[in-house]
């Protein structure tokens, strides 16, 4: 079906819009599974519970009936029994009611899992807009299917019903000759035949239903290829602010390596485009640690920097170039430089122990 845009809704749903839909609540359920085991638990639930009930319903009779004759009709004797037979029906019906309020919890987040939506329960302002809940009521396509689907499954329910009915009234006037406890069987027999097949076909009507809300669910949460692209779009953020984020990410990383420039040992570079400070520390690493590097802007700031604070400079092309492109910030050399960053290091050690030397005898 096309949107209003003109585009067609042909992309499956994606996790982050169906996680929204689930929050607002919209979830595939069939109402009809929930009729289906509220149906079948109240009779089980029935079954299991007869003789409590049964035992129940004699014991209160008795007790009526045993008082009548002393019975004084007055306001505080009635209080007196309707409170008593509040009592007893609770007594009697709560164990069924308590078992299909759990089964139909049990339908309900077997269908759609467990998930508290608050976000459906928010007022919104434009449900209070009656014209508009009076369309959404009486002219909607959801709500015409919704009838048409009632009302077929009323018929096929009657239909059902009139077949499995029709041959216990054909056969009701020879139960002329039954006796009373055989009518009452033919009765119960009969009433159990046809409550088991109707919870079948409530199962079928069930199932069906259940498979066409999903299918529908799954229509209606489709998508355009420019909504699945939006959507992209806002999870992975915008370019331009990720693009501003990076660069200011980049300039504190430059910050922080320019920092470390006045600590390094010696900057080595090939002179013009590569720089990289080195610094070693014998107690805390095991060969000289990349403090900074840069190239071409970078590599000449690295250099001012250096000049700056009295960090020797060593012009080597070739190391300038394997340094910058092996090795990070922060990372130790590898095995392959270690001769020719240790002659380098050796030399640098020497003219500082020279210039030492020199000051003192100054």
């Amino acid at each position: 079906m096309p949107d209003i845009e003109g585009q067609e809704k042909t992309e499956q749903a994606t996790p982050k819009k169906l996680e929204e839909s689930r929050q607002k609540g919209q979830v595939a359920k069939s109402i009809e599974i929930n009729s289906f085991v509220v149906f079948s638990a109240g009779l089980i639930l029935l079954l299991l519970f007869k003789n409590f009930i049964g035992n129940n319903l004699t014991a209160f009779s008795r007790y009526i009936f045993d008082s009548l004759d002393a019975l004084t009709i007055n306001k505080d004797v009635v209080q007196l029994y309707a409170l008593k037979g509040v009592l007893f029906l609770f007594t009697c019906i709560s164990p069924v009611l308590i078992g299909i309020v759990v089964f139909a919890l049990i339908s309900n987040i077997g269908q759609v899992g467990f998930k508290l939506s608050f976000k459906a329960l928010k007022p919104e302002t434009s449900k209070l807009n009656i014209l508009n809940g009076f369309k959404r009521v009486f002219f909607s396509s959801r709500t015409f299917a919704e009838v048409l689907k009632t009302l077929l499954k009323f018929g096929i329910v009657a239909l059902f019903t009139y077949l499995v009915v029709k041959k216990y009234v054909v056969e009701a006037p020879g139960l002329i000759d039954f006796s009373i406890p055989q009518i009452l069987d033919y009765i119960l027999d009969g009433s159990t035949s046809l409550i088991i097949k109707l919870s079948l076909l409530f199962a079928v009507i069930a199932l069906a239903d259940f498979v066409f809300q999903k299918y529908k669910f799954k229509k209606d949460m489709m998508m355009t290829k420019q909504e699945v692209k939006e959507e992209h779009r806002q999870a992975e953020g915008d370019p331009m602010v990720k693009g501003k984020i990076k660069s200011k990410m980049l300039t504190a990383a430059r910050m922080r390596m320019m920092h470390e420039v006045p600590k390094a040992d010696v900057v080595i570079t090939n002179p013009t485009h590569f720089a990289v400070a080195l610094k070693y520390d014998a107690l805390k690493n095991s060969s000289p640690k990349v403090v900074a590097k840069g190239v071409d802007e970078v590599a000449q700031k690295i250099k001012d920097i250096a000049k700056k604070h009295n960090v020797p400079i060593h012009e080597d092309k070739e190391l300038a170039r394997s340094l910058y492109r092996l090795c990070d910030v922060g990372d130790e050399i590898p095995e392959s430089l270690f001769h020719a960053v240790a002659k380098v290091l050796a030399y640098i050690y020497s003219m500082k122990g020279k210039i030492k030397r020199q000051r003192k005898i100054v």
